[in-house]
Parts: C-alpha cells; sequence; structure tokens
C-alpha cells in the first residue's frame, strides 16, 4: 500500500511532464543544431584547405601566419574581398617583385579562391566579399556614377575608366573588362596606390551607380575616333593641331596661288 501510495503521488504528474518538456526539448536542440554544426564544419574546412594553399603558395612572401615579412605585407585585417580581388585577378600569387602587382591568367580556381579567401578572412575582420544585388549594373544610374567616378577615380583611371601611366612605374588600369565584383572589392580594398573608399566616402548605392558608368562604356567611343580615350585634354589638342594645321596650309596655299 505505501508503494503504491508513492506511485500516485499528487506530484508525480507535474514530474513527468516536466521530464516529457526536457526531452523533447533536448530532442529539438540536437535536430535543429545538425545543419548549422554541418554549416560550421563546412566552414571550417574551408579554412583548413585555404591554409595549406596560403603556405604553399603565399607564406613565402607573407610569412607563415600571413603577419608578414620584408617582402610583403601581413593579411590580418585584410578580408576575403582583398584575397578574391588580388588573386581572382591574377595579380597573386605575385609572378615578380616590382613597384605593382600585374593582372595575369588566374592561377586558381574559383573554389581554390574562396578557401583561401576564408583562411585570411579567419584572421581578422576585414571587407567581405559583395553580394550580387551589391554589385549589379542594373541597379545603378550610370549619370550619377559618372559624377562620382571623375570626382574620385578619373584623375588615375581617365574620365571613362580607359586608365593610364602614373609615376614610379605604376600604371592605373583599364577597367573595361573587370568585374563588377573586382570593381566594388577594388573600391573597397584599396589596392596598390588606390585609396580606400569606405561607405562614407562613397556609399554602396553610388559604388553601384560607378560599375553602372563603366559598365556602359564598355571600350566603345560613341561616335568620332577615340583618341586614346584620354579626355577632353587631348581631344582639345588634337583639334587645336589639326585646326591650326588646316589654316596654315590653307595661307601657304592661298599665298602660292597669289604669287
Amino acid at each position: 500500500m505505501a508503494l503504491a501510495a508513492r506511485r500516485h503521488h499528487r506530484r508525480a504528474p507535474v514530474v513527468v511532464l516536466a521530464m516529457a518538456l526536457l526531452l523533447t526539448g533536448s530532442l529539438y536542440a540536437a535536430l535543429s543544431a545538425s545543419p548549422a554544426g554541418a554549416a560550421d564544419r563546412m566552414g571550417t574546412d574551408a579554412v583548413a584547405a585555404g591554409e595549406k594553399l596560403f603556405q604553399a603558395n603565399c607564406a613565402t612572401c607573407h610569412g607563415m601566419g600571413a603577419t608578414g615579412t620584408a617582402d610583403a605585407p601581413s593579411l590580418v585585417g585584410v578580408g576575403a574581398a582583398a584575397v578574391d580581388f588580388q588573386v581572382g585577378t591574377g595579380r597573386m600569387p605575385m609572378a615578380a617583385s616590382g613597384p605593382q602587382a600585374p593582372a595575369k591568367p588566374v592561377q586558381m580556381d574559383a573554389e581554390q579562391i574562396a578557401q583561401l579567401a576564408a583562411y585570411v578572412a579567419s584572421l581578422g575582420d576585414g571587407p567581405a566579399i559583395p553580394s550580387a544585388e551589391q554589385v549589379d549594373p542594373s541597379r545603378g544610374d550610370p549619370a550619377t556614377g559618372m559624377a562620382v567616378f571623375r570626382t574620385n577615380c578619373a584623375m588615375c583611371h581617365n574620365a571613362v575608366g580607359a586608365g593610364g601611366a602614373l609615376s614610379g612605374g605604376v600604371s592605373a588600369p583599364n577597367l573595361w573588362n573587370t568585374s563588377p565584383t573586382h570593381l566594388y572589392e577594388a573600391m573597397i580594398t584599396g589596392p596598390g596606390q588606390m585609396p580606400v573608399f569606405n561607405d562614407i566616402n562613397i556609399t554602396p548605392q553610388e559604388k553601384r551607380d560607378v560599375i553602372a558608368f563603366i559598365d556602359q562604356q564598355g571600350g566603345t567611343q560613341p561616335g568620332g575616333l577615340d583618341l586614346g580615350s584620354l579626355g577632353p585634354v587631348s581631344e582639345g589638342l588634337w583639334a587645336w593641331v589639326l585646326g591650326l594645321g588646316l589654316l596654315i596650309g590653307a595661307a601657304v596655299w592661298i599665298g602660292a596661288r597669289s604669287s
């Protein structure tokens, strides 16, 4: 009788309910955590693979911990965007030391670049690779982009993005064949002598406007000769030289006819 009384204690339903809730919560937490755990494992795998790629291709210059050496800067805190730009345009790994890392055929595939970017991003906070929406030219205004570009970029890259020579054996590249993603990454990471344009200097929408402007150029000249696409100074010089030459030629011809 005493055992039966303990089995039917008035608090037994509460205890059973609490145990049922605890069991249900534990099962839910275990099941819902599985996808996140898989994602974490994938991220860890990418970082590990990227570290091996870094040690094989980059550590000679940047150091085993990417903290920099006398030959190359530290990569701690540069972010995934810097890696995606430098490696995705073929500038890195660098073929030879020089004042500038020129663009060349890409040495790694997309998966390897993503793994290398994941490893460098794990070393410290930095700009992330922009999304497709952030770099979509169709969402930008080319007219606004032209104004922003000519205020901030044209002094090096030319008024239409054709590029040009700078001092110290460095040149600003032609931008017409640069992908929208790499254009955005260049603005937020400042490769080489280029300044960094954060979201205060140039807003994300203005960056997209600049991309729309460059995309609209496309290396085409709407009417007439492009004259190297060097802008109004060279065009004015050609007009002056040609116009003055025609005037001199006409004067000589008139003088010869009159004599």
